[in-house]
Order: structure tokens, then sequence, then C-alpha cells
């Protein structure tokens, strides 16, 4: 008994507990409060997701493992897995704070919005910590499940529930397509630790053409969770029929989640076969990035051209994994970017969740709401990676490296071509915010938490472009161990 009992590392699963118990007192508290104080599930869930960003800090040094068979984890907490797990919830915070009354569509309730909310987020903490393919999977339908229901949550809305449906079909596609391509896996190596996964494909001991298929596959099932072509066409009706915080969440939270998996998978569990993989995500990332960019110079409403754009920001960040070769890092510099991305991503949707839905409601901000206007401003040059949102042009610098040391320099040219492209409509909806217009726009009210929400992605966004090294950094604290 004593080979099957193991202690359990308590401090290592503390933040992904810690927002995981906060879903349940949300839950629980929104059952038995009166209706005029379910603004208190708000406070509840900013108070967990804090308490789950402390409870990293002391993970923020040597890995912890938990879960162990014969040396081989099944979680493991490193540095790596700590930055993902403070993105997550800081980015969860803000979504929080900006899905306070008056920026939620009528008919969302609260309690069941902030359960949904934080269940999604334990399981983007949790897959971020995961070493091996079924705890993988899991961790990534936690992520799923509840996003369906908010998308969707808003009672009566057609459109909410026709975006839900999508998002579910596709979805369930794609987790059948990874569950075989992980089956073959297992059947091919007789492991699904991600470490011994690689040592038995380094050995060379799998039948190599059911490898390859089950890396494929399960590698098209990743591709949904990034929205990466041709896994995308999801993306633009479902975000939106979404809230628009939703939406924001599934832009950032739900693609780390996604890109995180991938980093593992490829770069740990498949490392020995980058051969086979790396070409596959650099066709994905080019494509991805041109549709992605191409489709949104001819949106004109706000949501749906951010959908766009969030699909060609799917491309970029596949750029490093496209370009790994044999002794080639490609961690640092897509999480780098991931952290900008973010950043930025969630200051302008939360503008637009403030403001409209019409591109052309946008002329003349400037004159009517200053600050919010600048700040607008600024996320769409980060975005543009222009001055003075510099930042975002570190991020694609940092990128486009990756690509040329990798020794892909047609994707480097692909990826120069398309921050070109991406440069029309960024540059297009700025000049709108400063333009004339005959009559001036209605000023929409601000309620306190959404402007709390704007004002920290503002914040940080200005800070990283005055001190680009703090985001850059990340080089040199993200080590994956092999």
């Amino acid at each position: 008994m004593n080979g099957v009992i193991q202690s359990v590392d308590w401090l290592a699963l503390g933040p992904v507990l810690a927002v995981a118990l906060t879903a349940g007192a949300v839950l629980l508290t929104d059952a038995f409060v009166p209706a005029r104080l379910r603004w208190v599930a708000t406070w509840i869930s900013v108070g967990g997701l804090a308490l789950a960003l402390l409870l990293v800090l002391p993970l923020w040094g040597a890995p912890r493992a938990t879960f162990c068979v014969e040396q081989s984890c099944s979680y493991v907490v490193d540095s790596t897995a700590a930055v993902f797990q403070v993105l997550v919830a800081a980015a969860t915070a803000v979504v929080v704070l900006l899905s306070a009354r008056g920026t939620l569509r009528e008919g969302v309730p609260a309690g069941e919005y902030h359960f949904l909310l934080l269940c999604s987020a334990t399981g983007a903490m949790a897959l971020a910590a995961s070493r091996d393919l079924i705890t993988i999977v899991v961790a990534l339908e936690t992520v799923s499940l509840p996003a369906f229901a908010l998308v969707g949550l808003r009672s009566g809305d057609r459109r909410g529930a026709e975006a839900a449906m999508k998002f579910f079909l596709v979805s369930v596609v794609s987790v059948a397509v990874m569950l075989f391509g992980v089956s073959l896996v297992y059947g091919a190596t007789g492991a699904v630790h991600l470490d011994r996964i690689a040592a038995e494909l380094a050995r060379g001991s799998a039948p190599s053409s059911v490898v390859g298929v089950g890396v494929v596959l399960t590698l098209a099932g990743l591709a949904f969770k990034v929205a990466a072509v041709p896994f995308h066409f999801w993306v633009p009706d479902t975000y939106v029929g979404a809230p628009v915080p939703v939406a924001a969440f599934l832009s950032v939270v739900s693609k780390a989640a996604g890109l995180v998996g991938l980093l593992l998978v490829l770069s740990v569990g498949f490392a020995p076969l980058v051969s086979v993989w790396a070409p596959v995500v650099a066709v994905l990332a080019a494509l991805t990035m041109t549709l992605g960019n191409l489709v949104a110079l001819r949106q004109k409403h706000a949501v749906r051209l951010l959908a766009w754009s969030s699909v060609a920001q799917a491309g970029y960040l596949l750029v490093p994994l496209g370009s790994a070769g044999p002794g080639v890092s490609v961690l640092p510099a897509t999480v780098a970017y991931l952290v900008i991305y973010a950043v930025v991503n969630l200051g302008a949707f939360a503008v637009v969740a403030l403001t409209s839905s019409s591109l052309e409601d946008y002329r003349g901000l400037f004159w009517v709401d200053r600050p919010r206007a600048l700040a607008f401003g600024f996320f769409l040059l980060a975005l543009a990676g222009l001055p003075p949102g510099v930042i975002g042009l570190f991020g694609k610098v940092v990128i486009f490296q990756a690509a040329v040391d990798g020794g892909v320099g047609w994707l480097a040219v692909v990826m120069a071509v398309n921050v070109v492209i991406a440069l029309a409509y960024y540059l297009y909806w700025t000049a709108l915010l400063f333009a004339p217009r005959p009559e001036a726009p209605a000023r929409t009210p601000t309620p306190w938490p959404a402007a709390v929400a704007v004002g920290l992605t503002t914040a940080v966004a200005v800070v990283l472009s005055v001190a680009p090294d703090l985001a850059l950094n990340v080089l040199d604290v993200v080590r994956l161990p092999l």
C-alpha cells in the first residue's frame, strides 16, 4: 500500500483550488442572498482570483510536482505554469470587473455567470500544470464546457443560443478528433505522461505511421482551441453572439489555454518528432494570420473585427512553434507575445463593451469621451505595433526573430506582409476616434468597476511600453523542463 498511497502537494494545487472553491462560494451565495445583493458575486469572484494570484507567488521557484508515478508526474508547477496561471487569474479578474452591471446584457444571471466564468478559469489554470494527455484533455474540457453556457446564458437570446450551438458542435468534433489522436499515441507508445511519450519516441520503438497520424490528429484538436485555420469558423459568430466580456474571456483565457496545451504536447511530448509537426504548424500559422487579416479588412462590426483580428493574432502566436527545430526553444517567444497580446486585447474589448458594436459610432469619440478614446487608440496602435504602443512592436519583433532564427524565412516574410495588411484596419479605426462628426455622439455612462478594468489594462500597457523589458524578461524566467 505504501507504493500506491502518495502525498498531495496542496501548495502546488493552491491557486487552482482557490478559484474552484470561489466558484462554489459564488453559486451558494447567489442562491441565498436577496436579488438586491447579487452584486456580491462580483467581489467574491475578484477576491478569490486575488487569493489565487497570491498563492502563485510561493511557486515561483523550484518546480513542485504531485500525482507522480515512477518519476513521471501528472501535475507540475514550474515557472511556465506559474506565468500562465498569473495570466489566467489576472485576465479573468479584469473580465469580472468588466462584467459589472451595465456591461452585461439584460437577462444574464449574475451568480451562474460568475460561477461558469470561474470554472472555465479553473480549467485553464490546471491545464498550465498538466503533464499527461489525460489531464490535458480533462482540463481543456473544463475550459470549454462552461464557455458554451456563458455564450448562450442570456434567456431568450436567439443569436446567443445559435452562437453557443456552433461553438459546442465544433468543439465536440475537435475533442473527438483529439481523443482519437491521443488513443493512437497511447497505443503506439504505451504512455500518457509527456516525458514518457518523448522517451519512447526518441527510442524509435513506436510505429512511425501510427504515431504520425496520432500527432496530426492531436494537433488538429488543439488547433480548434487556438482558433487556427481551418478550425476558426466558430470564432466570429460566437464572439458576436456572446456578451462582449465573454468574448474578451474567450479571446484571451480560452486561447491561452489552447496555446499552452499546444506548447506542452508538442514541445515536451512530441519533441522528438519536431520535423513532423513543425512544418504543419508553420503552414497553419501562415494561413491563420493571412485569412484573419484579410477578412478583418471588410468588417464594420466592432466585435466581429476584433474576432478576426484575434484569429490573425493566433497565427502570430503559432509562428515560434512553426519555426521549431532540434535544440530550438520556442516557448519564451510565444509566452512573451501572449502576455503582450492579452493586455492590449483585453483593453480593446473592454472599451468596445462600454461603447458600441458599430465602427461608425466611434467617429469623433475623442470629442465626447477623451480618456476612453485615448485608451482605445493606444490599444489599437499596440495591436498594430506602432508608437506609442511600442510594446506591440517589441512583441512582433520577438516573434519575427523566432522565425528567422528557426530558419523559416518564408514564414517571416508572410508575417511581415500581414503586419502591413493589419495596419489598414487598425489605423482606420484609430483615425475614426479623432475624425469630425456632424452631430455629437451620445456619451454612454461607465460603471466604475468597468472603468477600473479599462484603467488597469491601460496602465499595464503603458508601463510595458515605457519599460518593455518587464514583458520581455519573461524570456529569462520561463524554462520548460524536458
